[in-house]
């Protein structure tokens, strides 16, 4: 970690833990080192930092592109390992080839499988962005799902709310027969694939609960 990603780090952890009382479980599910890629559900503003201070390592953040414009936000953006994406979280070519390229780099990645946040604080639907991303790179895929963030700090709220949070780390997710295919598949069966990996990964979220295995 750098400077500013630690203190950043440690200021929201301190955070967290007051504030909020998080709880955090199985985070040694996600290696602590090499590449991987964090597929959370998205409640609030709160969850990228909540599913990367639950971890002993520094992971790459998406941000929306428009913030990088602005000399101070941009650069300390960049120092937190935040990616340039366009509003609707969708990388585009330029974002997708970066998102790759911290991946190749033996980095960690947050990413969004419903790709905005949730207006009525229930799970929604994948889009297929992630499904290319995971397709396209060699990295595991680690579900996370995230509670309380909604009722903390949702889209309707002006500031935080003292709600308890946590964050669940589940099983690494293979998808390498899928990656097999998807080389030598038509572009049809192709656009599937991506829709198939992108409503897995939604269910083993789905399926996440504190106090289950």
């Amino acid at each position: 970690m750098n400077v500013s990603y630690n203190i950043a780090w440690l200021t929201f952890r301190a955070m967290f833990a007051t504030y909020f009382r998080w709880r955090v479980f199985n985070p040694e599910r996600v290696p602590l080192t090499g590449s991987v890629i964090l597929a959370a559900n998205h409640a609030s503003i709160l969850d990228p930092p909540l599913v990367g201070c639950g971890l002993k390592r520094d992971i790459n953040y998406i941000g929306r592109e428009s913030l990088f414009r602005f000399p101070v936000i941009g650069a300390l953006m960049r120092s937190w390992n935040a990616v340039p994406v366009d509003r609707d979280g969708g990388g585009g070519a330029k974002g997708l080839r970066e998102i790759l390229n911290r991946l190749l780099a033996g980095g960690g990645i947050i990413l969004f499988p419903e790709g905005t946040r949730t207006l009525d604080g229930n799970l929604q639907s994948a889009r297929s962005g992630i499904g290319l991303t995971v397709i396209k790179s060699t990295a595991p895929v680690v579900p996370v799902r995230v509670f309380g963030t909604f009722e903390a700090y949702g889209r309707r709220h002006k500031i935080p709310r003292p709600h308890r949070v946590m964050v669940k780390y589940g099983r690494p997710m293979n998808f390498e027969a899928l990656r097999a295919e998807a080389k030598t598949c038509s572009k049809p069966r192709l656009k599937e694939i991506y829709q198939q990996v992108a409503d897995e990964i939604m269910a083993a979220i789905a399926k996440l609960e504190p106090l289950a295995d």
